[in-house]
C-alpha cells in the first residue's frame, strides 16, 4: 500500500532543514517537553503502543527493548545510538543525520528519559563526516536553547548527547561490537547473555537503538502511539507507523522515500524508484541490505494457515508488504528496508563474488566458522569467476554457509551465509555455466 508520509523527511528538500529554526517551525522539541512531563513508565508504554520495529535490521520492538532496562540500578544507564550504517545498499540513516539531525537529538532526549539514562552516545561511522558535523551543530543549538544540559525544559533531569566516531569497521554495526569499540576496545561482538540492558556500555545498563528508530520517537508523542501504529498497513502484524525505504541498483530514481509501513517491492521499485531502464527486467531484489537473501520476481507467496496472508498468497514476492514478520514468513529478511535491484543485465555470479569478498574482508575473525567459512567461500567464488572451479566446489558453498549459520557469537556469520545460500540456489544455472565454460559464460554481462 503506497502511502507517502513526511514525519522524518518533512525538511529534506530545504537547504536549511538541518537547523533548529526550521525544526522548531515543524513543532520540534515539543514532544521531548511533553515526554519529560510524564513518568518514565508512561513514556515506555506510549512507545510500545506505536509498535516501532527496530529500523536497523533486527526488527525488535523498540518499546519492549526499553522495558528491559532496570527500574533501579546503582550504576548509571546509557542510551547508545547505532549510526554506523555500514550495510551495503543502505543509506537512510545518513539522510536523517544530514538533513534532519534535530529529530535524532530530540529522540535521544526522550529515549534517555525512557530508559533511565542521562547520557546518549551516537556512534557514527568514520566516513560520514557531514553527518557528524550536522549532529554536533544540532547538539550545540539544542544546548544553547536549554533543551540539553542540567535542566532540559526546566525539568531536573540532566541529559547530554555526544557524537562518537567509529573506525570504519562493518562489524561495529553489531550492537555489542559497537559497545566494545565505544569503550576503546577491539570491535568484536560479545557473548550474550548478559545482554546490554544488564551489562552494556562501560559495564552499565544500556540500550542500543538504530538512528531511524530513535529519530521517529518524537513523532509518537506528537501524534500518539496508537494512531502512529495504525498508519501502517501491517498494524495487525505489530509492525507500526512509517519508515524510510531506500532503493538502489538498476533503477531510474535511486533514493530514500518515506512511506507508511506496508509498501511493496513493486511499489518501491516502479512507483518510487521509476522502474528499470528501458528494455530490462528484474533479475532479483535484495530487500534490505546485502546480508538479506535475494529474491527472484517469479517467487510465489505461499504461507498456509495464517489468514493475514490470504490476500497475498499466490502473488509474486514483489507484491508482499515489506514488513519484519511478512518477510520472515517467506524465508526472507526485511533488514534495513533498503532494496538493491538487479536487472537482467547484471551477472548474479559476479554479484555473489563481490559480496563474498566483502564479508571475508569484514569478518572480525573471532569465531572460527565465520572466519574460515567466509574465506573459504571467497576462494571458491574466485575460482568460479576464473573458470577453474568444479561442480563439487559449487555444492560445497551451501554446506559451508549452512555450517556458519547459527554457530557464531553474532549475526554477521548468518549475514554472510544467507546471501550465499540464496544466490547459489536461485541462480544455479548461471554458476554452472561459469564452471562448464571455463569462466566464459554467456550470461556474464556486468558487475551488479
Amino acid at each position: 500500500m503506497l502511502k507517502r508520509t513526511s514525519y522524518l523527511s518533512h525538511s529534506y528538500d530545504n537547504p536549511e532543514g538541518h537547523t533548529l529554526a526550521v525544526y522548531e517551525q515543524k513543532g520540534g522539541y515539543q514532544s521531548a517537553k511533553k515526554a519529560l512531563g510524564i513518568s518514565r513508565e508512561a513514556v515506555v508504554e506510549e512507545v510500545k503502543k506505536a509498535h516501532i520495529r527496530g529500523r536497523g535490521g533486527a526488527g525488535f520492538d523498540c518499546g519492549v527493548k526499553w522495558g528491559f532496562m532496570p527500574k533501579d540500578s546503582a550504576k548509571p544507564a546509557y542510551l547508545v545510538v547505532n549510526a554506523d550504517e555500514g550495510e551495503p545498499g543502505t543509506f537512510k540513516d545518513r539522510t536523517i543525520m544530514e538533513r534532519n539531525p534535530h529529530a535524532l537529538v530530540e529522540g535521544c532526549i526522550i529515549g534517555c528519559f525512557g530508559v533511565g539514562a542521562h547520557v546518549a552516545y551516537i556512534y557514527v561511522r568514520d566516513e560520514l563526516h557531514l553527518s557528524k558535523q550536522r549532529l554536533w551543530e544540532a547538539i550545540e543549538e539544542a544546548r544553547k536553547k536549554g533543551y540539553l544540559g542540567a535542566k532540559p525544559f526546566g525539568r531536573d533531569y540532566p541529559v547530554e548527547v555526544y557524537v562518537h566516531t567509529g573506525a570504519g569497521a562493518y562489524i561495529c554495526g553489531e550492537e555489542t561490537a559497537l559497545l566494545n569499540s565505544l569503550e576503546g576496545k577491539r570491535g568484536e561482538p560479545r557473548l550474550k547473555p548478559p545482554f546490554p540492558a544488564q551489562f552494556g556500555a562501560f559495564g552499565c545498563p544500556s540500550t542500543v537503538n538504530n538512528v531511524e528508530t530513535i529519530a521517529v520517537v518524537p513523532t509518537i508523542f506528537q501524534v500518539g502511539g496508537e494512531p502512529f501504529s495504525r498508519v501502517s498497513a501491517l498494524h495487525d502484524f505489530n509492525d507500526g507507523g512509517a519508515r524510510l525505504f531506500g532503493v538502489s541498483g538498476h533503477v531510474k530514481n535511486p533514493g530514500v522515500y518515506e512511506c507508511a509501513v506496508g509498501l511493496t517491492l513493486r511499489e518501491l521499485i516502479f512507483d518510487l524508484g521509476g522502474g528499470l531502464s528501458t528494455g530490462t527486467e528484474i533479475l532479483g531484489v535484495i530487500p534490505g541490505g546485502s546480508s538479506c537473501p535475494v529474491h527472484r520476481p517469479d517467487e510465489i507467496i505461499d504461507v498456509p494457515g495464517d489468514p493475514r496472508f490470504e490476500p497475498y498468497n499466490g502473488k509474486s514476492i514483489l507484491d508482499l508488504p515489506l514488513g519484519v514478520d511478512t518477510y520472515r514468513a517467506v524465508g526472507g529478511m526485511l533488514g534495513t528496508c533498503c532494496a538493491i535491484v538487479l536487472s537482467d543485465e547484471a551477472d548474479p555470479v559476479l554479484a555473489f563474488h563481490n559480496l563474498m569478498r566483502f564479508y571475508r574482508h569484514e569478518s572480525c575473525g573471532q569465531c572460527t566458522p565465520c572466519r574460515e567459512g567466509c574465506g573459504w567461500m571467497e576462494r571458491i567464488a574466485n575460482k568460479i569467476v576464473e573458470g577453474t572451479a568444479t561442480m563439487a566446489e559449487l555444492d560445497e558453498i551451501s554446506e559451508i554457509a549452512s555450517n556458519i549459520t547459527g554457530n557464531t557469537i553474532c549475526a554477521f556469520g548468518d549475514g554472510a551465509a544467507q546471501p550465499a545460500l540464496s544466490f547459489v540456489r536461485k541462480y544455479r544455472k548461471h554458476f554452472e555455466d561459469y564452471i562448464l565454460t571455463g569462466g566464459k559464460s554467456q550470461t556474464k554481462r556486468l558487475v551488479a
